[in-house]
């Protein structure tokens, strides 16, 4: 299950079409005359950056769970954890992850997708309990509709099938004592996304200086 920002990976596509139109423009020629001055290249390397923004901002952030484990893709970092290591996932203002890192200490990480402000999660829960009274009544709770919430339950879900199972198919507790006392997660820079925003950075930053030398 993967779970991203629909409006993110929009805006994010938009940008990178707006890029590659000026790029064919700006070296090519559209609206007038090719030009290969400092002016131009600093133009490019602001449009690379801009493409690095929408790479790390509009695209990368996912939630992607599979059979292993969780993953918890943000902007910069990566979080993964197995589903022995997840103590718990809850979801309101944002995905919140608590799992047990490399050191045996409990770590948090907090999702980039489906962030909300808590008035607008309010706002989200009334309108699924105003839902649920016209369908169903008025003592269906519906809370976990919400973006984040939906996405929690989901996960959790997840994390109970794949929890350790005897030779029966039930869910043993010593073997999943056993397996959460071994399993951990870590939190991992993500060097093509620090590129992505580096690389393009320091290239404008040099095209700067180099025509204040001048």
């Amino acid at each position: 299950m993967t779970i991203r920002s629909i409006g993110g990976r929009v805006a994010a596509y938009a940008w990178l079409v707006f890029a590659v139109l000026n790029f064919v423009d700006l070296f090519v020629g559209i609206t007038g005359d090719p030009d290969y001055s400092l002016t131009t290249v600093s133009i490019a390397f602001l449009l690379l950056l801009g493409c690095g923004v929408a790479y790390t901002v509009g695209l990368r952030p996912a939630i992607v769970a599979d059979d292993e484990g969780l993953t918890v893709r943000n902007p910069l970092r990566d979080a993964r954890a197995p589903w022995g290591a997840i103590r718990g996932i809850e979801g309101k203002n944002a995905v919140m992850v608590r799992f047990t890192g490399q050191d045996g200490t409990d770590l948090e990480t907090r999702a980039w997708v489906h962030q909300t402000s808590p008035r607008a999660q309010l706002k989200a829960e009334a309108r699924a309990q105003k839902q649920a009274r016209k369908e169903q009544g008025p003592d269906i709770d519906l809370r976990g509709r919400t973006p984040t919430g939906f996405a929690a339950q989901q996960l959790n879900e997840m994390r109970d099938r794949h929890r350790p199972k005897t030779k029966s198919g039930a869910p043993g507790k010593a073997a999943a004592a056993e397996a959460e006392e071994t399993a951990r997660g870590e939190v991992a820079w993500s060097l093509p996304a620090i590129a992505s925003l580096g690389v393009p950075f320091a290239a404008l930053i040099a095209c700067l200086i180099t025509a204040l030398v001048n």
